[in-house]
Parts: C-alpha cells; sequence; structure tokens
C-alpha cells in the first residue's frame, strides 16, 4: 500500500465477489459481497444445527425448547431442508406444542366484503357487527347492520354521564 505525503494510504481498487456473481466484495467479508456471505454464514449455522440436532438424537437427550429453536431457524432458511428436519422433529415437536398453534397455520382466503363480495385487501372497513365491507357497504344502513347503534350511545352516556343525587337536607 502506499502512502501520500500526507501519510494517509491510497483506497484499493475495488474487488469482485469471489463467487463471481458480478457484485463488489471487501476485505471484512472475505472478498464476498453481501449476499454471498450472508448465504455462506446461514449454511454454516444450518451445519451447526444439524450436528448439534444428529447429536442430540444419538445421545437420546433433547428437549421441546431445543427443538422449537432449531425448526424456527430452519424455516427461516431453506425450504428443502425445512422439509427434511421438521420431518424427523416432527413426532417429538407435535407433543409439546398446543393443537392451536397448528391450526393458526391454515391460510386464510383473502379478505371480502360481506354483501358484494368484492376484494377488499387492506382496504376493507371493519363494521361493529364483526363485518368487511367495501368502500360502498361501510355504512350502517348499506349493508343492513344488526348492529343496535342506539343502545350502545344511550349506554356510552350513561357511563360519562353518571347520575349526581344530592344528600337531603335537614329542615331545622
Amino acid at each position: 500500500m502506499e502512502q501520500n505525503e500526507t501519510g494517509c494510504q491510497a483506497p484499493q481498487a475495488p474487488v469482485l465477489c469471489v463467487n463471481n456473481c458480478g457484485f463488489f466484495g471487501t476485505a471484512a467479508t472475505m472478498n464476498m459481497c453481501s449476499k454471498c456471505y450472508k448465504d455462506l454464514v446461514l449454511k454454516q449455522e444450518q451445519a451447526k444445527l444439524a450436528a448439534s440436532s444428529i447429536q442430540n438424537i444419538v445421545n437420546g437427550t433433547s428437549s421441546a425448547y431445543q427443538n422449537d429453536s432449531t425448526i424456527s431457524v430452519m424455516t427461516t432458511a431453506e425450504p428443502a431442508v425445512t422439509l427434511a428436519t421438521t420431518a424427523e422433529a416432527a413426532p417429538q415437536a407435535s407433543s409439546s406444542l398446543p393443537p392451536t398453534a397448528e391450526a393458526k397455520e391454515v391460510k386464510e382466503g383473502p379478505k371480502r366484503c360481506g354483501c358484494c363480495k368484492k376484494r377488499v385487501g387492506l382496504t376493507g372497513f371493519n363494521c361493529r357487527c364483526g363485518g368487511v365491507f367495501c368502500s360502498i357497504h361501510r355504512y350502517s344502513d348499506k349493508h343492513e347492520c344488526p348492529f343496535d347503534y342506539r343502545s350502545a350511545g344511550q349506554e356510552a352516556i350513561a357511563k360519562a354521564n353518571p347520575v349526581v343525587k344530592a344528600d337531603k337536607l335537614d329542615k331545622i
């Protein structure tokens, strides 16, 4: 490295990624681009987890917490590896998980208007009756809402304005 008259080092020329992906790498990431380096680190972590899970299976000592952590890490990594590891850990993990966790995995369809069945997505309006409606049917008179707004208003007013009753005064 050459030094200028000021004592500063001259910047190095950019180095291409060692995986030949076309991006530039840095010395901090072993001359890899950020994506290739992240993939390398992820593969190393998977190898460590696989080795520890095999060791736990061989030794017969595994806890539910360890299985949950390996499953959660494996599901975020690669789908092909996920199927193999969850198939092995499924009998052990299914007994420790409550049935409600498995029920939440069911995919819900797109949100639709309660009247016209039009897809509303994120722009749907939630009504007090519990339905989701489009911009046309969002008002209670447009979708025949069964919610009683009058009694709800009366209750809100009654809670906000409690009855104040003064004590009776004794006559002298």
